[in-house]
């Protein structure tokens, strides 16, 4: 009997309208967009405008890739979302998607490893495909960043924005798929990129509100030096793991966090700047969407059969690597 690996035969992004240049952050801090562009590669980020959460951009993202697979609600079996902005504590806000898409009666939960989320989620899924549970699962990352942003600080401010990607996994026999994964993590970390309130441990309070403990905080220095040292090891990591060289690479799918942090890891690779997915310039840090997002940009470059390594590095600390073979011939 063939082994199963879980494919990804499908992948559907989807970002708001509303654009967050860098001329406009100057207006909103002290900082400029030559300080922005250099120290991480960002020039503008999307943002979700009005009453709306994470779970309306996963569902948008969701309904794409739904029409765009030919694939109905009612042949879902399981939704897993990765998010750190979830509409609410509870229900999940893979429940409140699934509900938005019209599929009843499936399996659907939360995964909450930050900006490492979708790799989290995507190994996760991929278990029930290969155990032969499920036949269609959707991995989504949705991330409304802005609602958790505190446009006063500007060494937040400026990383992060707003957007969704979905994937479906499906099983396959002709050895494309996921082929293996790394996924670490570091607690004591959390100290240093955090949201201190809102938790059983800070519950909402008039204190917590004053005091801003309801936004991002992070400690940039040490953040930035874990992140460039684990992305670059766990990346080089399952490369060595898997007898794979420079060369037998296509693509390296970065986490969208810093441009310094992604060239960092493609040189401990030994990946040239041409087979680097980027996007950070356009939608800025989307947390656990910025990886889908990314494979749906590059899309129509991606040949059955290439090998991709995705990694990631996020709060937690949470860090990983994926790789996988493509298993379509892909053209929007």
């Amino acid at each position: 009997m063939k082994k199963i690996h879980a494919a990804i035969t499908g992948i559907q992004g989807y970002v708001p309208d509303y654009i967050l240049d860098n001329k406009e952050l100057e207006e909103l801090v002290d900082t400029n967009d030559e300080w922005i562009v250099t120290r991480t590669g960002i020039k503008e980020r999307r943002i979700l405008k009005g009453k709306k959460g994470s779970s309306d951009l996963g569902a948008e993202a969701i309904k794409g890739l739904l029409n765009k697979t030919n694939t109905s609600a009612e042949e879902i079996d399981l939704i897993i979302c990765a998010t750190v902005t979830p509409d609410m504590l509870f229900p999940s806000t893979a429940c409140l998607i699934a509900d938005k898409i019209g599929a009843e009666n499936i399996c659907a939960f939360d995964i909450s490893a930050a900006c490492s989320g979708f790799l989290y989620a995507l190994t996760t899924a991929s278990k029930f495909i290969e155990s032969g549970s499920y036949k269609k699962v959707i991995v989504v990352g949705c991330d409304k960043m802005s609602s958790i942003v505190d446009y006063t600080d500007r060494t937040t401010c400026v990383l992060f924005g707003d957007g969704a990607g979905a994937v479906l996994l499906e099983p396959n026999t002709d050895g494309l798929g996921i082929m293996d994964y790394i996924l670490k993590s570091d607690g004591s970390g959390g100290e240093f990129l955090k949201m201190k309130a809102g938790g059983s441990l800070h519950p909402a309070s008039h204190e917590t509100v004053d005091a801003r403990e309801h936004f991002v905080y992070q400690d940039g220095q040490p953040v930035f030096k874990k992140a460039v040292k684990s992305m670059a090891d766990v990346s080089e990591e399952i490369m060595q793991k898997n007898n794979l060289s420079s060369d037998d690479i296509a693509w390296l799918v970065p986490h969208q966090a810093n441009k310094r942090i992604i060239d960092a890891t493609s040189r401990r690779m030994g990946v040239g700047d041409e087979k680097v997915m980027l996007n950070i310039e356009r939608y800025g840090n989307t947390t656990a969407g910025t990886i889908p997002l990314c494979l749906w940009d590059w899309e129509d470059q991606l040949k059955k059969g290439d090998n991709l390594i995705l990694a990631a590095f996020g709060g937690g600390f949470t860090w990983g690597s994926i790789y996988l073979k493509w298993a379509y011939d892909s053209k929007k």
